[in-house]
């Protein structure tokens, strides 16, 4: 199976997206891996298609379908990662979720569409670097990392996502989680 995936993924056609998004279904991570690649090669194209049929009731398929459009970083799948990245019962969900938050491209969106929504995304990510399980806060701290290096208005974001940073520095019990906030803190230029 992974060689037909990686057969339709070289043909690199837009045809082949519900295929590819059938694929993430299957219990196979070695096809579903070469299907999001497929998928985000093929990129905004891809988008529609994967918010139409992202599976409500697969969770693996879910969480591969998040993944995609995070990896492409499409702001047209805002509303789907911040409602997932809220509460999704699965924890790799909600993991990818949170992590695609902190790879949009806010380029294809206006100003003011950036500054409202990503006001949106912080108050998620502070909300998902509290989140129980500690894979869903470490990916929350690298999407705002990645936000804060992307902000539109950094005078008025930039100090609540460095708040949190520290917070989770300071006081989260997973040392990966903490030294992932170390590490985005350092990259911000901000001494832990």
């Amino acid at each position: 199976m992974i060689v037909a995936v990686n057969q339709l993924v070289a043909a690199q056609d837009v045809a082949a997206i519900p295929t590819l998004i059938t694929v993430l279904g299957y219990n196979n991570p070695g096809a579903a891996v070469a299907a999001v690649d497929g998928l985000v090669a093929l990129g905004s194209e891809a988008v529609p298609a994967l918010l139409e049929q992202i599976d409500g009731y697969n969770y693996g398929a879910r969480a591969w379908a998040i993944r995609a459009v995070a990896l492409i970083g499409d702001p047209r799948a805002l509303p789907v990662l911040l409602e997932t990245a809220k509460g999704d019962f699965a924890l790799s969900v909600r993991r990818a979720a949170a992590r695609g938050l902190g790879t949009i491209d806010w380029s294809k969106l206006t100003s003011d569409q950036s500054v409202s929504s990503q006001r949106e995304v912080l108050a998620v990510l502070i909300g998902a670097a509290q989140d129980p399980e500690w894979v869903v806060r470490y990916a929350a701290i690298a999407a705002l990392e990645g936000l804060a290096k992307a902000l539109v208005k950094p005078e008025t974001q930039k100090p609540p996502i460095l708040d949190c940073l520290d917070q989770v520095f300071h006081h989260d019990e997973t040392p990966a989680v903490q030294a992932r906030a170390c590490r985005a803190l350092e990259v911000l230029g901000e001494p832990s």
